[in-house]
């Protein structure tokens, strides 16, 4: 197996075929999205190695959510990621095909787990940009994969990792969060420009809230402006908002942020238009699991789609 370092200097996203495709006969799919907080086999600098308790509690909601695709944040590479799916099987959730990708940033990663095939993989992981006069590349790689669902339905999913909102010396976290977020909207267009009509999940750790800079740049505006699905917690909140302006006051966060003590949504998973018509907002929710901050200081969301192009 080809090491980090090297799938880096390749500029490779990695990918997995088991058997043969098991494309799926059901009527919907679900597609969730986790940040795993440092999901590492062992401790690299000031990151210390996931516990077998914080692992055992990840695999408890990724099976609550029964997720048929699932994109996931700081995994601690391609040993970490196996470890899982590993994990996972044994406990009767079995991802045949995975993908991960890399990116400037040699200790955590973003990948993706899948029941369905992936019929093309599409690397981003040398992505740069001009920052103040200087040139800066963006920490994790997004991995962008093509999945075919059954004979006639397929979609493409992006996952991306954004800046965190630590501060950094060489630039203001929040700037380089935006031109991130602007090589992902470029993206974006790119795939909406080939095909208006395109089948398209964006979805990750944006690294803050809806109504910033870095997220409304993802999101667009006009004709390619992506859907919020925004899910929320099952817990019979189902009033709309006296203001028609705001969303309903259901709870939708998905982070914990020990520093400020606040909770806060900054893990979305958004649609493009076409996408949109398939979307099941019944089946879209944030997961609520007793002690779900043993296994990361993110809580994992889903959404469900019909297979079918409506």
């Amino acid at each position: 197996m080809l090491s980090i370092r090297s799938l880096r200097r390749l500029g490779l996203l990695v990918l997995v075929l088991a058997g043969s495709p098991a494309l799926l006969a059901a009527d919907t799919i679900r597609v969730a999205t986790y940040n795993l907080e440092n999901y590492l086999e062992q401790a690299v600098g000031t990151r210390p190695a996931k516990s077998d308790a914080a692992k055992a509690k990840i695999r408890e909601g990724i099976r609550a959510l029964k997720p048929d695709v699932i994109a996931l944040q700081e995994v601690g590479g391609v040993p970490a990621l196996l470890e899982l799916r590993a994990a996972l099987k044994a406990e009767g959730l079995d991802f045949p095909y995975w993908n991960l990708a890399t990116g400037f940033d040699t200790n955590i990663f973003v990948a993706v787990l899948s029941k369905l095939p992936f019929t093309a993989t599409h690397p981003h992981t040398n992505l740069n940009y001009l920052l103040g006069g200087r040139r800066m590349q963006v920490s994790r790689g997004f991995a962008e994969v093509e999945i075919k669902v059954n004979g006639g339905y397929t979609f493409t999913l992006v996952t991306a990792h954004l800046k965190s909102r630590r501060p950094v010396p060489a630039a203001d976290e929040g700037d380089m969060r935006l031109e991130e977020a602007r090589l992902l909207r470029e993206l974006i267009d790119s795939r909406l420009a080939a095909n208006p009509k395109a089948n398209l999940v964006v979805l990750g750790d944006f690294n803050d809230v809806y109504d910033s800079p870095a997220p409304k740049e993802v999101v667009g505006r006009g004709a390619t402006k992506l859907v919020d699905t925004r899910p929320a917690e099952r817990n019979g909140d189902n009033l709309p908002n006296g203001n028609p302006r705001y969303n309903p006051r259901n709870i939708a966060w998905t982070h914990f942020y020990g520093k400020e003590d606040t909770y806060s949504r900054i893990d979305f998973i958004l649609l493009s238009p076409g996408m949109a018509k398939e979307w099941i907002q019944e089946g879209t929710y944030a997961l609520t699991l007793p002690n779900w901050g043993l296994g990361s200081d993110h809580r994992p969301i889903v959404a469900t789609f019909s297979t079918e192009d409506k």
